[in-house]
């Protein structure tokens, strides 16, 4: 079942298998190893039959687009319309949107095949999946080991062949972190490159929806359907799609590959970045020309992220009251009783810490000291990156400092996992595009991903630049 979706294109067309064989095949998988993995928070298997017989009517009239009976999993963070979205909250345990997201829509059109809702780290704050009031997600290549976050249950369901394909969400790393630890491909597109209406928001100006595929092939024709203007979300661009797998195949000679010391320096383990390094070789023997530069802000990224992100959180969950809609606490005999015992119930430890900084930063005296001086960084990154594009096509950076740790640490220590986020959070700093894919496996087989950084709405260029390497690199399965 390790196929990419060109692979089940062909099968489909050529009537080797039907759509609805297919996404029963899958669901068969899902039941046999997601107890274990927990990928899934809700699986919607009569659905997912009702779209494989309409796209299989498609498909028999020869109206069939690349994703048309294509099965999907998309992160619950998400709005479809029927179907309950809980941000892997208790918050949101019972919410069944009246609409679908843009996304959905776009997805709906192309007759993909919904499978379920995948886990994540409540609301989307998380590397880990492990915040997840649901399920908490495993690896597939070791599950005692995490599968990232946020959009670790995305990630495993892809790198299991629970789905063939999966859509997420990246505000500081959550498509591209959970991508590396599980051996899979996944693109964050450029800020406003995807409609971010009925996706549930973290932090408003940062978070991106992206595709976790096989390869970066898959990615591109998921991007060819998701990616355009929507009047909806006042964030969207007004600029027109272009076909993403316009430059796959093409030859890379001449292209000018930066190398950003700092992501290569303390705090990287060796084995990451001497896979990281053979791989920018592997590009110079493609004929690509490494630049080695410079990105002094990169120390300080985390905490400008954290800022802004944990500032616009606290703005965005302002509307959890326990009133409208989401968990209403029973206890309480006043209206401010109520509001905080149906926060208090209603939300998990990760998030309330996330609340409470994002109100500290903005509070009154510290507004200046705190929040103030992380927009300033902004601005800083944006123009360093400014700077290296300048001169270069590309950028090439690790995913992730480390690879997959063991599900029981780090959990209980925030910095540590806070700072784990560095050699990702600039991207959605800047408003950049980016795609991790495999480039290596460590000692114990887990895998080893790595960043490739484009110039804004140059998507096409970094999914060009990762076929090229995927079409020189053999990636290993895991072995459920």
């Amino acid at each position: 079942m390790d196929f990419t979706i060109e692979h089940l294109r062909q099968m489909l067309d050529q009537k080797k298998i039907s759509a609805v064989e297919l996404t029963q095949d899958y669901l068969d998988r899902i039941r046999k190893y997601d107890d274990v993995l927990k990928s899934y928070i809700t699986v919607t298997p009569e659905q997912a039959i009702s779209d494989a017989k309409k796209a299989q009517e498609k498909i028999d009239a020869g109206k069939a687009g690349m994703l048309c009976g294509i099965p999907f999993a998309i992160k619950d963070n998400i709005c479809t319309d029927g179907v309950r979205t809980t941000c892997a909250s208790k918050m949101l345990e019972d919410f069944i949107p009246p609409y679908n997201a843009t996304v959905m829509e776009k997805l709906i059109s192309q007759n993909i095949v919904m499978l379920g809702k995948a886990s994540m780290d409540e609301f989307a704050m998380g590397g880990s999946t492990q915040t997840s009031a649901f399920a908490k997600t495993r690896n597939p290549y070791n599950t005692e080991c995490v599968p990232g976050g946020s959009s670790g249950g995305s990630a495993a369901i892809v790198a299991a062949s629970l789905a063939a394909a999966a859509i997420g969400s990246d505000t500081g790393g959550s498509i591209r972190q959970p991508a590396a630890f599980c051996g899979v491909t996944g693109l964050k597109p450029t800020y406003g490159r995807v409609s971010r209406y009925g996706l549930v928001a973290f932090a408003s100006s940062l978070d991106q929806i992206g595709p976790i595929a096989k390869n970066a092939k898959d990615c591109a024709w998921i991007l060819n359907a998701i990616a355009g203007y929507d009047p909806h979300d006042g964030t969207a661009y007004k600029r027109d799609v272009e076909d993403y797998t316009a430059k796959l195949g093409k030859e890379i000679k001449g292209l000018k590959i930066a190398i950003p010391k700092e992501f290569y320096g303390e705090g990287i383990d060796a084995e990451i970045r001497d896979s990281v390094m053979q791989a920018a070789r592997v590009y110079e023997s493609m004929g690509a020309q490494l630049v080695e530069c410079s990105m002094p802000s990169l120390k300080y990224a985390v905490a400008a992220y954290y800022l802004i992100a944990s500032a616009e959180a606290s703005s965005n969950l302002s509307r959890y009251d326990g009133i409208k809609y989401g968990h209403r606490s029973e206890i309480g005999d006043t209206f401010q009783e109520l509001i905080c015992n149906s926060r208090s119930e209603g939300f998990g430890e990760e998030v309330k810490r996330r609340i409470l900084l994002g109100n500290y930063a903005l509070s009154s005296g510290y507004y200046d000291a705190y929040y103030r001086k992380a927009l300033a960084l902004k601005q800083r990154i944006s123009a360093e990156y400014a700077h290296i594009f300048e001169t270069c096509d590309v950028i090439l950076t690790p995913t992730t400092p480390s690879v997959a740790y063991g599900v029981h640490e780090n959990i209980s220590d925030p910095v540590k996992m806070y700072q784990a986020d560095i050699c990702t959070v600039t991207v959605n700093i800047a408003s950049l595009p980016a795609i991790s894919t495999p480039c290596g496996y460590n000692a114990a087989g887990m895998p080893i991903g790595m960043s490739i950084v484009g110039k804004q709405f140059d998507e096409a260029t970094i999914l060009q630049v990762a076929d090229a390497f995927e079409q020189q690199f053999t990636p290993v399965a895991p072995k459920l």
